[in-house]
């Protein structure tokens, strides 16, 4: 058995034990995404200026358009790997169809966390905490191997640098159409 596999049985061998601990692993996995956008979303509009709020607002939603819409896809559309409950053949406590890896979530809500971080570490940390407690819970459920979370956060971390070498690009640093002024002699 592989290590990937041993990590995912280490954690789903607790779905079931508790009616208590399963209500809450499939609010963290099916439901917490919901909460972590919520708190992204305070945190783009308490910024002070209208400008600084949108480019928060450009910077972390092409941060999450790269990470999942096209990373992700891409690495998905190429690499097929089974979801954990088809390869041991159960029943997960929700339902998720597709290519297992890397995880979509994980790769959305990384690049939330992530992108944040550059603006405030602090909030950054706690994202990415949350990022990975959903990681953890769609494990627990049984939707995703261990590889498939961090798979996603390296996905993740690819696309807001991605994104970041292009927002400094195209938005703060534009080309210049002009040529530059020559000093007279």
């Amino acid at each position: 058995m592989s290590l990937n596999a041993m990590l995912f049985e280490g954690i789903h061998v607790f779905a079931g034990v508790s009616p208590v601990v399963d209500m809450v692993s499939v609010f963290m996995a099916r439901y917490f995404p919901v909460v972590i956008a919520v708190f992204v979303l305070f945190f783009i509009f308490r910024r002070n200026s209208l400008k600084e709020k949108l480019f928060v607002l450009c910077f972390i939603f092409l941060s999450a358009l790269i990470s999942r819409g096209i990373l992700a896809a891409v690495v998905k559309f190429f690499y097929y790997h089974p979801r954990p409950f088809e390869t041991f053949n159960f029943t997960p406590l929700v339902y998720s169809f597709g290519n297992s890896f890397p995880s979509g979530h994980a790769s959305i809500l990384f690049a939330l966390a992530f992108a944040v971080w550059f603006f405030n570490k602090k909030w950054g940390i706690w994202l990415s905490a949350g990022a990975l407690l959903n990681g953890v819970g769609r494990i627990f459920v049984g939707v995703h191997f261990p590889a498939d979370i961090i798979g996603g956060m390296f996905v993740a971390l690819a696309a807001v640098f991605i994104a970041r070498l292009l927002i400094y690009r195209f938005y703060l640093f534009p080309r210049s159409t002009e040529s530059s002024p020559q000093k007279s002699v």
